[in-house]
C-alpha cells in the first residue's frame, strides 16, 4: 500500500468526524509509519505529519482541531464547517 495525502486527508477528517478517536488514529499513525510507503510527491509532508499524529496520545503533544486544520491545508486541502441539525 501506499499512503497518499488524500488518505491522510480521509483519517484526519474521520478523526474530525468523530469516526475514530485519539487512540485510533495514533495506532494507526504508527501502524503506516512501520508497515506502509508513502507517495514520493509527498513524501516528507507526510512522513512529518504522520510522527506528529504518532505523538498525538501523550498530552505535551494532543491533537487539536487547528492542528488538524493547518495538516489538511498542507496536505492541500480547504476546510469548512457546515452545521447540520439533527
Amino acid at each position: 500500500m501506499v499512503l497518499t495525502r488524500k488518505i491522510l486527508a480521509e483519517m484526519l477528517i474521520k478523526y474530525i468526524n468523530r469516526g475514530i478517536d485519539i487512540s485510533g488514529i495514533v495506532n494507526w499513525a504508527e501502524d503506516m509509519m512501520r508497515e506502509t510507503d508513502f507517495e514520493s510527491s509527498n513524501f516528507e509532508l507526510i512522513k512529518d505529519i504522520l510522527a506528529r499524529i504518532g505523538l498525538a496520545d501523550v498530552r505535551e503533544f494532543g491533537l487539536t482541531w487547528d492542528d488538524c486544520y493547518d495538516y489538511l491545508h498542507k496536505l492541500g486541502y480547504d476546510v469548512k464547517v457546515e452545521l447540520v441539525e439533527v
